[in-house]
This record gives structure tokens, C-alpha cells and sequence, in this order.
């Protein structure tokens, strides 16, 4: 039910939702996520708890695939780098979101068990035993890459290294740009042992004056964040020496007339689900302040020490931290907070990256035309992110419409945007032109809080109508609404997008973006917004659009049980699923039964997966994929065969219970033959790709295909640069050779 009283800058009031590989050669096995058994019988019941994977592990799996490209000498150099510190970062994300969230469960006692069959204990115990082996792979590899480095002439130097020179040069360094940055904090009876933010790394340091055996303990922060890189360069050269050597070279200066004993590095990690009840929130952003407030407060759930730290000192912060010594303390020998790798990774070393890439301009949004007579005359047209340039596609449509007359008003929903900000420009200057300007901000965006506070803050001082979606639903779906005074009345046009509107991640992530003139689609984008900017009447009729949480779940298990009655008369079912995550155990469990009817089901998936593939009786029809490389695959892609009449969506949602459940998220049609084949091409590149794909066994575990020949060398991603550059010279040729005809 709605609230009337609801002021409209509040979130508004809650809805309520009623196979063996085939390429087999050489193959790379990467982590089992359950240890269950792929035998089957007929007749098998297809809700049965060993028939599901659990998502925690799954997951952790995915990351075993990342540390694989890390491994992987095909890769170039200085990407392994990367990929080496993508994997630091996940796992920083994974004890905040799901280390700290099993935790949480466990302190309310909750005995419920996952679709897997797990306890929250249980799952807790499983992922530190996967993570300590990840730990140590990752270790291992680390110092691998470093001996790689050091022979390419990058490397990375202890203080012992380095001259006399170089040492008083950053010593000079370290009292000048440092030194004013640094607070220890002492550790004794006297003190309470002092706040330790999330992520942070810091020095342990024991002193004592010189006549006296008593020691004292203190801790400094290393300052991170602060426009001190964390590796220091030491003179002209490729070395470098990470920030926390140079400020245990240097304690003297902290702590004069004393000795330094010891000095040690720790590093902790804090849970981030710290959401509360916006229902119950008079104020939903003054809810989120203090949820970013409580956040930093938040109980640690991960501490991480150098190997060799004095076992005293490791039990002593595992009690003060209240943590468990045994369970929650992780040593790692070598580098701490490897997601610092990014500084390396950037180096300017072209042999040592992939070959450089840079995203063509649509030739189906030639430059020049004015977009929205393009996308009229087209009726719908598709963008391929990052093959195809966001800026002159995405921001060139929220350009154009800010500017435009005869544009009379811009709608748009915001999950996540880049800091540069082009596209809040775009819409404040639209809101300055007098137009109609409503934005959907989605304070609830994990880590992304604080910015879209600031974001909402700024339009709302240009005049932008600001709203925060329907209590109890983040808002999750991408699109833009632009309606427009065109020469036969008003019309509607709408950009639908599978990934966030943000030009950074639009450089790294797969997404697609439909933009479309469609009448019913920009009608039901119509309906959408309504809802979103009122949490009226969440009843809506929608004519295309498949939204959740209302009808999405819905209409996807009514397609699926289409596809096995089709099948049944007709034969030829195929379904094929393109996502990040396969969670929803009643989607999983309907793509059981359409595998036990015959159907053929195709699952791209990238990361989490519940469903197990090749299970006699259960899944032989079926195949799981993942593709693992240059670029994050981000779209979701839903294809149903149809009897013939096929069948394509594009959207915003994953197949988990949150997507379904939980947020507003938006599938929409893709209807016209050119751009279903272009759907087409992209899901046949999944089955080509030979050097990124890795193929599920029934047992839960990946085997990464292996290329037979030269011809299969290159994956999934470079054959689709290719594609999009050799799309783009053609258009640049017909264009030629019109103007030539033009001119004659």
C-alpha cells in the first residue's frame, strides 16, 4: 500500500511482490564449489538440496577463474598484474558483503538452510577453508609475477636494497609529503586501543626507551588515500618501494630517543551490510547518513597480519578486535592489500598490456544527424559497450536532449555514475533550459552511497525533481526517458541498458543499450516512472516491458514452462541465459524440469551458479559457460526459442531472489531482425570462444577450454573489437563513397 503522506523526495512506500566438455584438450580445472556427487538416477527430483550449488562458493569460485588469467602466460604481463589485484579487491568485497552477512546471521542464531542444504556455520567454515587456499595461491603467484617484473626491469625494492643515496633522497621524501600525515596512536592501559578503519593498513610498532626492558606498542596508520601512492618510486627508474617500508625504515622520527623492537603490518576488514528499516525512516537520507556513520563503526570481520608477527601480538589484536584467533586471522606472507597492484598495473609499458583498445563510434549513430531523427527513423537501434563508445552514444542521447527545443522533458533512473559527472552536467544544463527533469537515485547503492548523496544534493540544487524509488525496492533498472514535441505530436524515446550509467565502467564492462522510438515501450517507460516517483498502484499494465518485482519472476517461469510445451509438441526447445549470477532457486529449479522435458538450456553465466550441468536424469540437455577475460561480461541476455518465434530480451536483472524479489529491474523486448541477429552473434561468440570460456562440470568445478589450432587463439572479446572496428570502417567507406556520388 502506498503512503500519500510521503513527501516526495522520501523513498516511497513498499510494493508487494505476490555435460561433458567439448573441448577437452589440456584442460584447466579451477576450485570445486561443493563437494557433492554428480550421480543420478532416473527420475530425479529436481528440488532435491544436492542439486544446488551454493552461492558463497560459487562465487569464490568465479574468483579462482580470475586468479587463473592472472596465472595465465598468455596474458600479457602487467594485466596478470591487474587480474592479481582484481582478485585482492573481490576478496575485500566478499568478507565485507558475505563473510560479514554470514556472520550476522549467525549472531541472530538463524537455523535456516540454504537451498544447498548449509548451515550459516557451515558456510562460514567452508569459505575460510577456500579462502586460505586462495591465499596461498595468490601468494605464491605474487612473488611469481614480481620475479617477472624484476626481469622486464620493474621492480619492486626493500629498504635494505637501496643506497645510501637512495635512502637519504626518501628520507627527505618521507619527512616532507609523509611524515606531517602520520598519528601514533600508543596501545596501553592508559589508552583504549584505538579505532581501526575498514581496509586500512597499519604498523604495529614496538619501542622501549634504552635503559629500560619495559616495552610500549603503538599503532600508525599508513596513509593511504591521501595522495601518497603506495609505491614510492626511488629515482628515475621503473623501482619502487611500497609506502609502509619507507615508514618503518624511518620510525626514528616518530619516536625519538627510543629503540624500535619490532615493527609489524596488519590490515582489517569490516562488515559492510549495516542497512536498516527505511520503512520506519522518517528522513530516508538522513537514514542513509547514519548508515554510512555506522558503517565505519562496524564490527571487523577479517584481520589480516604479515607472517612473523609475534603470536602474542596476533592474539592480543584478535582480542581486542574480538575476533576469532583460529578462524578470522589470516597471515599472509608477502604484500598486504594486493588491490594496490592497480598503481603497477597502470604502468606505461605497452608491450606488457593487451594491445591498446578504443571504442569505435556507432556507425548506426552516425555523427552529425540529430540522434533523435536516427532512432525515429531506425524505430530501435542497439549500442555494444565497450566495443561502442558510451560518450558518443549514451551521453551523446542525454547531450542532444539537454540542448534540443523541442525536447520538453528528460526522465532518468541512476544506480551508479562516474565522478567526471558528464551526464549530471548534461542534465542540470537541461533542467537550466527549462525543461521537465526527474532523476530516480538510488541512495542504497552499496558503496556508492556517500557519492549519489552528493550527486542528489547537486540536482536538486539545479532544479532537478529528486526522488528515491519505492520503499523497501532499490532501484535498479537503466533507463532514460526523453519525451519530445517531433513535427506529428509528442513522441517518446527510451534508453534501456544493461549496465550502469557510468563512462568509467562503460570502458570495462560487456553491456548493451537498446534505444528505441517503440510507442508501447515509451509508454511503459511511462508506467515506470510513475510508479518510481509516487509507489502508486504498482498494478500497472505493461505492454512490452517485463518489470520486477511484480511480473519479471512471473513472466520468466511462464516462459520457460512455454518452452517445455512447445517442446513436447514441436521438439527443437532452446533456452539460453546470458548473466552475472544464477540464484533464484524457482528459476533453477523450472530449468531443471525444461532439461527433463529435452530442452536444450544454454547458461552464460559469469560468476555465482546454483545449477549443476551433465546430471543424468536431471540436466544432460544442459550446458553452464563462463567467460573470464579482458572485459567483465556485465549483459544480461534472455532467449527463448519459442517454437520458431523467437524470442530476445536485454536488461538490468540477474536471476537472483534480490533481482526478482527485492528491486526494480527492467527486461525489455528486442524485436527487430537485425538486432536479434546481432544478439545472435553475441551468444554464438560464447560457444566460439576457445582462449576465456570455461565449461562447468557437474561436479560444480570449471574446466577452461583449450584452443586446438591458431585460428582459435583469440576469445570472445577480441573477436568482437574486430567485429565493432571492422562494422566501423565499412560505414566510414560507404559514407565515402556517397559523398563521392553527392559530389559528382
Amino acid at each position: 500500500m502506498s503512503d500519500p503522506a510521503q513527501q516526495p523526495t522520501k523513498r516511497q512506500p513498499k510494493a508487494k511482490p505476490k555435460a561433458k566438455s567439448k573441448h577437452p584438450r589440456k584442460p584447466v580445472r579451477a576450485g570445486s564449489p561443493a563437494a557433492v556427487t554428480t550421480e543420478s538416477a532416473p527420475g530425479v527430483d529436481p528440488a532435491d538440496s544436492a542439486w544446488y550449488l551454493n552461492r558463497e562458493l560459487t562465487w569464490l569460485a568465479f574468483n579462482r577463474r580470475v586468479l587463473h588469467e592472472a596465472a595465465d602466460k598468455r596474458t600479457p604481463l602487467l594485466e596478470r598484474i591487474k587480474f592479481l589485484a582484481i582478485v585482492g579487491s573481490n576478496l575485500d568485497e566478499f568478507f565485507m558483503k558475505r563473510i560479514g552477512g554470514l556472520k550476522q546471521q549467525l549472531a541472530a542464531n538463524v537455523l535456516e538452510l540454504t537451498p544447498d542444504g548449509r548451515t550459516p556455520r557451515q558456510q562460514l567454515v567452508e569459505c575460510h577453508l577456500q579462502v586460505r587456499q586462495l591465499v596461498e595461491e595468490k601468494t605464491l603467484l605474487f612473488r611469481q609475477l614480481m620475479k617477472m617484473l624484476d626481469d622486464r626491469g620493474i621492480e619492486v625494492v626493500s629498504w635494505k636494497e637501496l643506497t645510501a643515496k637512495e635512502q637519504k633522497l626518501l628520507r627527505e621524501l618521507y619527512q616532507r609529503d609523509v611524515f606531517p600525515l602520520l598519528t601514533p596512536q600508543s596501545i596501553d592501559p592508559a589508552h583504549p586501543f584505538p579505532f581501526v578503519s575498514n581496509l586500512s593498513l597499519n604498523l604495529l610498532v614496538t619501542v622501549r626507551y634504552p635503559r629500560e626492558k619495559e616495552v610500549a606498542l603503538a599503532r600508525i596508520k599508513v596513509p593511504m588515500g591521501t595522495g601518497v601512492p603506495r609505491f614510492i618510486r626511488v629515482g628515475r627508474a621503473e623501482r619502487f618501494i611500497l609506502l609502509e617500508e619507507v615508514m618503518a625504515a624511518n620510525l626514528d622520527m616518530l619516536f625519538p630517543g627510543m629503540k624500535v623492537v619490532s615493527c609489524e603490518f596488519f590490515r582489517v576488514t569490516r562488515n559492510a551490510n549495516t542497512e536498516k528499516d527505511e520503512e520506519k525512516a522518517d528522513d530516508l537520507v538522513a537514514m542513509i547518513e547514519s548508515e554510512l556513520q555506522e558503517r565505519r563503526f562496524a564490527p571487523i570481520v577479517r584481520l589480516e597480519v604479515a607472517v612473523g608477527m609475534d603470536p602474542v601480538h596476533r592474539g592480543r589484536l584478535a582480542a581486542e578486535l574480538d575476533l576469532d584467533e583460529e578462524s578470522d586471522v589470516f597471515e599472509v606472507s608477502g604484500m598486504l592489500a594486493l588491490r594496490d597492484l592497480f598503481e603497477l598495473a597502470r604502468l606505461n609499458h605497452p608491450k606488457l598490456h593487451d594491445p591498446p583498445h578504443h571504442p569505435v563510434d556507432p556507425p548506426q549513430l552516425p555523427a552529425g544527424h540529430n540522434i533523435f531523427h536516427i532512432i525515429r527513423k531506425a524505430a530501435s537501434l542497439l549500442v555494444h559497450h565497450p566495443y561502442e563508445s558510451f560518450v558518443s552514444s549514451v551521453e551523446r542521447f542525454l547531450n542532444e536532449a539537454a540542448d534540443d527545443p523541442k525536447v520538453c522533458a528528460i526522465k532518468m533512473t541512476l544506480y551508479r555514475t562516474s565522478k567526471e559527472g558528464r551526464l549530471i552536467e548534461s542534465l542540470v544544463r537541461a533542467a537550466e533550459n527549462g525543461k521537465q527533469v526527474a532523476v530516480v537515485v538510488e541512495l542504497k547503492a552499496r558503496f556508492d552511497e556517500a557519492a549519489n548523496l552528493r550527486i542528489a544534493e547537486r540536482m536538486e540544487e539545479a532544479g532537478i525533481h529528486v526522488t528515491y524509488g519505492v520503499v523497501g525496492l532499490k532501484t535498479h533498472c537503466k533507463v532514460i526517458l526523453v519525451v519530445r514535441r517531433d513535427y506529428n505530436g509528442i513522441r517518446r524515446y527510451v534508453h534501456l541498458g544493461t549496465g550502469n550509467y557510468h563512462s568509467d565502467t562503460a570502458r570495462l564492462y560487456s553491456d548493451l543499450g537498446l534505444f528505441t522510438g517503440d510507442e508501447q515501450i515509451g509508454q511503459d517507460a511511462t508506467e515506470l516512472f510513475n510508479y518510481l516517483t509516487t509507489g502508486f498502484s504498482p498494478n500497472r499494465t505493461y505492454r512490452k516491458l517485463l518489470p520486477a518485482p511484480k511480473f519479471l519472476k512471473k513472466a520468466l517461469l511462464e516462459k520457460i514452462e512455454r518452452e517445455i510445451v512447445l517442446h513436447r509438441d514441436k521438439g527443437g526447445g532452446h533456452l539460453q541465459f546470458k548473466m552475472n549470477a544464477l540464484e533464484d532457486v524457482d528459476i533453477v529449479h523450472k530449468l531443471y524440469t525444461a532439461c527433463q522435458a529435452g530442452v536444450k538450456v544454454d547458461l552464460y553465466i559469469r560468476d555465482s551458479c546454483r545449477f549443476r550441468p551433465g546430471i543424468a536424469g536431471l540436466s544432460e540437455s544442459a550446458r553452464v559457460v563462463s567467460i573470464v577475460g579482458r572485459f567483465l561480461e556485465h549483459s544480461r541476455i534472455y532467449y527463448f526459442r519459442n517454437g520458431g518465434s523467437e524470442e530476445y530480451y536485454i536488461g538490468s536483472a540477474d536471476v537472483m531472489k534480490r533481482n526478482l524479489e527485492s528491486r526494480v529491474e527492467i527486461l525489455a523486448p528486442v524485436e527487430l531482425p537485425e538486432l536479434q541477429a546481432r544478439l545472435r552473434m553475441i551468444l554464438d561468440g560464447h560457444d566460439r570462444d576457445q582462449r576465456h570460456a570455461w565449461e562447468m562440470l557437474p561436479d560444480g568445478t570449471y574446466l577452461q577450454r583449450q584452443p586446438k589450432g591458431t585460428d582459435d587463439q583469440e576469445g570472445l572479446h577480441q573477436f568482437l573489437i574486430d567485429h565493432a572496428e571492422r562494422a566501423a570502417r565499412e560505414a566510414r567507406r560507404l559514407k565515402r563513397r556517397v559523398a563521392k556520388v553527392v559530389h559528382r
